[in-house]
C-alpha cells in the first residue's frame, strides 16, 4: 500500500479511482446508443438529482471544499503529532517485546500515509515562496507572471495531492479484496423463477471469464424443468468482493417464460448473495459445534446421482447455519466446500454485526446488500436493464445477461460508494 500512494503521489496528473470511475462511465455511455439521452446531459441529470450540491466534471472531479480541506489539515497534523511520538517511544530502549510490536503496528500504518503528507508540506512551501515573489514582484511585471504562472501549476498540484491524500484517509473495507461466494436461489415465480437463477448464475459466471477469474461451481440444485433452485460458486482473482458485494438483494425479471402458452408476461425474482471468503484466521471451527452428515446424492426429480454416500450436509449448532453440498463425487470435496461455504457465513454475519452502524446515507443511496432488497429490473419485452439503486437503464438486455457490460453498474455503485464515504468523512470529523 506504502509503494502504490507513494506511486499515486509522485504522478500529479493522476486523480485516483474516482476519475477512472468517471471516464469509465463515460467512455462506457459514449460507446455506444443504448441509452435514452447523450451522455453529457444523462450524466449532467445523474449527478444533480444524486448529489445536488456538487459540481463535476471529468476534467476535475475533485470535490475538496474548504471545510473537507480544514478537516483534513487536522487529521494529517493529529497523524504527524502521532508518528513522531510514535517514532521517539519506539526507540527507547526500556521498551517492552509485546509494547514494541504494538507501537510498531501502529507506525506501520502511521507511516502509509507519509509520504503523500510529506509531499504537501513541501508543495505548501513552495507555494507560500511563490505567494510571497508574487506579492514582492509588483514593480517588475514579467517576474510577477512567471511567478503567478508558476504558483497556478503549484496549487495544481497541492490540490492533487490533497485529493489522493484523501481516498487514503476515507474508510476502507478490508474485504474488498478477498475472494467470494456467490449464491443464487429462486424466488417468487415458480419455475420461471428457476430459470431466471439460472440466468443470473450463468451471467456471473460468463463476467468471471471475462475478467479472467476462477469461477468454481460449488453446488447446483436443478428443477424439474433443469433450471436452478440453488446455485453457488467460488470466485477467485483481485478485488472479487470489492466488484461484486453490491450484487447482493433480490433481481427481478420480466418477460414471457417458455411455460407460457398464451403469451402473457410474468414477473419473477432470484436472490443473489456476495459472501466475503474467510481466512481460517477470521473463523475457528470447533469439532464440538460441527455435526456433519453424510448421505447419497439426488438430483431432480429425486433420481440418484450415483449409489455412494458423497453427498455432506453440515451443520453448525451456535448459528444454526446448515450447509448441504452434493456437487462433487468425492465425500471429501463436497466437505471441504461446505466447510468453505460455512466460514464465508460465519465470517459475513461477524462483519454485519461489527458494521451495524454503517451511515444512514450510504444504506439508502447503495443499500445494505441485504438480499430482501430489490436492487435491478431485467425487463426483456422491452430489452432494458435498470438499477433501482443508482437510476440507470441500460438497453441491450443481452450485454447483460452475456456479463459483457455489467460494469456499467458496477462503476456507478463505486463511484456512490466513494461518495457517500466522502460525507462520512465529513460528517465524522
Amino acid at each position: 500500500m506504502k509503494m502504490k500512494m507513494m506511486q499515486h503521489c509522485s504522478n500529479l496528473s493522476s486523480f485516483g479511482r474516482l476519475r477512472s470511475v468517471f471516464n469509465s462511465i463515460s467512455r462506457i455511455f459514449n460507446e455506444g446508443q443504448h441509452y435514452q439521452m447523450p451522455f453529457s446531459h444523462l450524466k449532467t441529470s445523474f449527478i444533480r438529482s444524486h448529489y445536488p450540491l456538487r459540481l463535476f466534471s471529468t476534467e476535475n472531479p475533485l470535490l475538496l471544499t474548504p471545510d473537507l480541506i480544514n478537516i483534513m489539515e487536522k487529521r494529517m497534523s493529529g497523524i504527524e503529532t502521532r508518528y513522531a511520538y510514535l517514532q521517539k517511544a519506539i526507540s527507547q530502549p526500556a521498551v517492552m517485546a509485546d509494547e514494541f510490536a504494538r507501537i510498531n503496528k501502529e507506525l506501520s500504518k502511521l507511516e502509509d500515509y507519509m509520504p503523500c503528507i510529506k509531499d504537501l508540506r513541501a508543495k505548501q512551501k513552495e507555494i507560500d515562496g511563490l505567494k510571497i515573489l508574487v506579492n514582492d514582484s509588483l514593480e517588475e511585471k514579467e517576474m510577477r507572471d512567471l511567478a503567478a504562472q508558476e504558483l497556478q501549476l503549484r496549487l495544481e498540484e497541492e490540490r492533487n495531492i490533497q485529493y489522493m491524500l484523501l481516498q487514503s484517509l476515507l474508510p476502507k473495507d478490508d474485504a474488498d479484496a478477498r475472494d467470494c461466494i456467490l449464491e443464487v436461489r429462486a424466488g417468487t415465480g415458480g419455475e420461471e423463477a428457476s430459470l431466471f437463477a439460472m440466468d443470473i448464475f450463468k451471467m456471473y459466471e460468463r463476467y468471471a471469464q471475462k475478467r479472467r477469474w476462477k469461477f468454481e461451481i460449488v453446488d447446483i440444485t436443478e428443477s424439474e424443468i433443469r433450471g436452478y433452485k440453488e446455485a453457488s460458486a467460488a470466485i477467485s482473482g483481485s478485488g472479487v468482493y470489492g466488484k461484486l458485494k453490491f450484487e447482493s438483494g433480490v433481481h427481478r425479471v420480466q418477460r414471457v417464460p417458455v411455460t407460457e402458452k398464451s403469451g402473457r408476461i410474468h414477473t419473477s425474482a432470484a436472490s443473489v448473495a456476495i459472501l466475503p471468503q474467510a481466512d481460517e484466521v477470521d473463523v475457528q471451527l470447533r469439532n464440538e459445534d460441527l455435526r456433519i452428515d453424510t448421505y447419497r446424492s439426488g438430483g431432480a426429480g429425486g433420481q440418484h446421482v450415483n449409489t455412494t454416500s458423497s453427498a455432506v450436509r453440515v451443520t453448525h449448532f451456535p448459528s444454526g447455519i446448515v450447509i448441504t453440498i452434493q456437487d462433487e463425487r468425492s465425500q471429501h470435496k463436497n466437505k471441504a466446500k461446505a466447510l468453505k461455504v460455512l466460514c464465508a457465513k460465519l465470517y459475513e454475519m461477524e462483519r454485519q454485526r461489527l458494521h451495524s452502524s454503517r451511515s444512514k446515507l450510504r444504506s439508502e443511496q447503495i443499500g445494505s446488500g441485504d438480499r430482501s432488497e430489490r436492487i435491478r429490473t431485467y425487463n426483456y419485452p422491452q430489452g432494458r436493464v435498470t438499477d433501482h439503486r443508482v437510476g440507470i437503464t441500460y438497453h441491450s438486455i443481452e450485454d447483460i445477461v452475456q456479463g459483457e457490460s455489467l460494469d456499467i453498474f458496477f462503476d456507478a455503485l463505486i463511484l456512490k460508494q466513494e461518495m457517500d464515504a466522502i460525507d462520512s468523512f465529513s460528517d465524522t470529523s
